[in-house]
């Protein structure tokens, strides 16, 4: 396996004139997200007012408050929203994922520079297979955080490498396509974490940007880590895990 730094390398050397479109990309995507959470972020934090303005002291006040017709009405279009907020992560969110990291991938192994054409087709390419496969990985990462937080956590590492599967092997089952990613990253999961990890300077510079520098480090990171997706895939077939 390689380096942190020769990802990163990789991933630099593929967005070296690039930058442009790919902050374009993530930024578009980023309007796509604030349009989904949007209604939700805005209910919740008018709900959250009316409650201190209007909350009193004691159960007896706090349950009149809730029977309040005007606080039943914020409260009910906050679950509508809630409940449009789900369907639009699982139909829009969930495929972009998919051809956002594929759209990083080709950048990296082809040269391809059509990053916004690309992941509007990669999204939408075999869509039921990519929505089917993102709902039931998030799923099974859901079940296991029941269990404790940490093996939600190790199972998102061992599903990491699903988006990519997905795209590049569409004849894989659903199953097939989550187990591949859980067999590839046997031993790696530390890797992954570790990759992630090393951005954390970035991470901060970013905040100390108002969230301007994510737009510059989401496309920085999606490409080491499509590197890192090409050198267990590559691994994995040392081993004969490939056809």
């Amino acid at each position: 396996m390689k380096t942190n730094q020769d990802y990163k390398n990789a991933a630099l050397a593929a967005l070296k004139g690039n930058w442009g479109k790919a902050v374009l990309l993530i930024l578009l995507y980023a309007i796509v997200v604030c349009l989904v959470m949007g209604p939700v972020t805005y209910t919740s934090a008018e709900l959250q007012a009316y409650t201190r303005e209007h909350a009193g002291s004691g159960i007896y006040a706090a349950a009149s408050m809730i029977q309040d017709p005007a606080y039943q009405l914020i409260a009910n279009r906050l679950n509508g929203t809630s409940g449009l907020l789900s369907l639009a992560e699982i139909f829009l969110l969930f495929p972009l994922t998919v051809g956002i990291a594929n759209t990083f991938r080709k950048l990296l192994t082809e040269g391809d520079n059509n990053l916004v054409d690309n992941a509007v087709r990669i999204s939408f390419h075999g869509y039921l297979h990519k929505v089917g496969g993102m709902l039931w990985m998030q799923i099974l990462i859901v079940l296991w955080s029941f269990l404790l937080i940490i093996p939600g956590i190790i199972k998102s590492f061992s599903y990491a490498m699903t988006p990519y599967i997905l795209e590049e092997n569409p004849e894989l089952s659903i199953t097939e396509s989550i187990h591949r990613s859980r067999m590839m990253m046997r031993g790696h999961k530390f890797d992954l974490f570790w990759l992630y990890l090393s951005f954390i300077g970035w991470g901060i510079l970013s905040i100390l940007t108002l969230g301007i520098g994510l737009l510059w480090l989401a496309p920085y990171m999606e490409t080491a880590q499509a590197a890192f997706y090409e050198d267990v895939k590559a691994d994995y077939a040392l081993h004969g895990g490939l056809d």
